[in-house]
């Protein structure tokens, strides 16, 4: 079962690399409703029109709450500019440590949890936290991050995004 697993993720990576090649640098985000804390959804649709990240994070992750306070720095950085972010919770982090991970840390962002796992697979069968996707304003895929995004990078893109109509 392990082994189809790594196959599976293999195949989806190889075809978000192939569709990003074919389609010259950038792929659609997928279709995806995250779920919010307070029970309202988004859409991936919801984000375009603005620069988004979307990070894949838990809270059992060491780096992923190690670069957290970074995430909300960009994000304090770049929200009245046309930026949003959504931090998702993997499918195996308990509901009540979310909310009191966000609620002790005052994130400002949206967070979403990943009650099924639909989310996750549906960016690429997102298994390693944290991985972190730059959307541009058309909804494209711009930059993968696996593991603590290099945020002076983060940031030049951020840059360079917003100024695109």
């Amino acid at each position: 079962m392990k082994k189809n697993g790594i196959v599976i993720t293999i195949v989806a990576a190889c075809a978000l690399v192939a569709g990003i090649l074919f389609w010259g640098g950038k792929a659609a985000a997928p279709d995806s409703t995250f779920v919010l804390l307070d029970g309202s959804k988004k859409q991936t649709a919801d984000l375009r029109g603005q620069v988004s990240l979307v990070n894949f994070w838990a809270t059992s992750c060491v780096t992923c709450v190690a670069e957290m306070p970074e995430m909300v720095r960009t994000y304090e950085k770049y929200k009245g500019k046309g930026f949003g972010t959504v931090a998702v919770a993997m499918q195996y982090d308990p509901p009540s440590y979310v909310v009191n991970f966000v609620n002790s840390r005052k994130l400002p962002f949206d967070v979403a949890i990943d009650n099924t796992g639909a989310v996750a697979k549906a960016w690429g069968e997102v298994q390693i936290t944290p991985t972190t996707y730059l959307l541009n304003k058309r909804g494209e895929i711009v930059k993968r991050f696996v593991g603590n995004p290099n945020f002076a990078e983060l940031h030049a893109l951020i840059d360079k995004l917003l100024l695109e109509s």
